[in-house]
């Protein structure tokens, strides 16, 4: 394992797979090293390439938003992503890309020892939870692997696209709430 700079300067220069041609920035992951939550997107976007920041689009004023419903702020949570560097046009990202990167989120887990890790879409979910992952069933649900407590949301992408699961997604938060104040030792 890979103390914080060393995974650091590892991400910025890789070239594990075809994302390194066409990416503006490596995008690390940002937020507190000892956070007992983590939240993970599938990769970044537009903004996200451009700035080397995680959710700092349209999506990541919307996941502020759902952060604050629930008395929680960047600053105490860690925010990453499956993929360190934009997939063209903001598609998915391939299997191989995943396997790619899938060393350093678990180096980044591993570091921060989260007690918590919220998956933000079905592309996170499937990778981190389970292959067959069904997020339109199983959001809100939770999972324990590892000894960590999993939850999958809708994304916040998702719910600008389709603001009718936006009720649904409240409940979710909700449930992720709840369990914070169950499990979390810092005060949220």
């Amino acid at each position: 394992m890979k103390n914080w700079d060393e995974l650091y300067a590892e991400c910025m220069s890789c070239r594990k797979c075809d994302l390194a041609e066409t990416r503006t920035n490596v995008v690390f992951g940002d937020g507190a090293r000892n956070a007992e939550i983590m939240f993970i997107g599938e990769g970044p976007g537009e903004q996200e390439d451009l700035t080397g920041l995680p959710f700092v689009g349209r999506a990541g004023k919307l996941l502020d938003d759902m952060l604050a419903m629930i008395d929680l702020d960047r600053s105490r949570v860690f925010v990453g992503n499956m993929v360190k560097c934009r997939p063209p046009q903001n598609r998915d990202p391939l299997n191989v890309e995943q396997e790619a990167c899938i060393g350093y989120l678990r180096n980044q887990v591993a570091l921060i020892k989260p007690k918590i890790i919220v998956c933000l879409g079905r592309i996170a979910a499937m990778k981190l939870i389970r292959e067959d992952f069904k997020i339109t069933r199983e959001h809100g649900k939770w999972f324990e692997k590892a000894g960590v407590q999993m939850i999958a949301l809708y994304h916040p992408s998702a719910l600008l696209r389709d603001p009718r699961k936006r009720p649904e997604s409240f409940e979710d938060l909700k449930i992720l709430q709840a369990k914070i104040r169950e499990i979390c030792d810092h005060t949220y």
